[in-house]
């Protein structure tokens, strides 16, 4: 039986949140699969980019770090459908904004890459 890359996943999602509490694109891209969509329709209408279209919007806005916001990240669930693909359900907060995430991991070249983020978010008073 293959073993399950609990750790790997792990250390992706990390890498993954850390991006996005420092708003720090290189770090995602390391972890975002170029082909990587962004989608949610908690909004109209419904947002569905690339990562050519998402990334910069995150180079722009000031990091949840510089603005001394606490982290509030939590993985909710990882399962594997083989040994290189994984679903993670994970909630973080963004400002006002908190956040479900279902992120589609695939590993390429023994590296677990984020294929598609599809979210939810609610807004809270801060």
């Amino acid at each position: 039986m293959t073993k399950l890359d609990y750790e790997g996943v792990q250390a992706a999602i990390t890498l993954y949140l850390d991006g996005l509490y420092h708003s720090d694109t290189n770090l995602l891209g390391q972890v975002m699969h170029p082909n990587a969509r962004y989608v949610t329709a908690t909004a109209e209408p419904t947002i569905n980019m690339g990562m050519g279209e998402y990334l910069p919007i995150v180079d722009k806005r000031p990091s949840p770090a510089s603005r001394g916001e606490p982290r509030q990240d939590r993985i909710h669930g990882i399962d594997f459908a083989g040994p290189n693909t994984a679903i993670v359900r994970l909630g973080c907060a963004i400002a006002e904004r908190r956040f479900t995430d279902f992120l589609s991991l695939i590993k390429e070249d023994g590296q677990w890459r984020i294929i598609s983020k599809v979210f939810h978010y609610d807004i809270v008073e801060v």
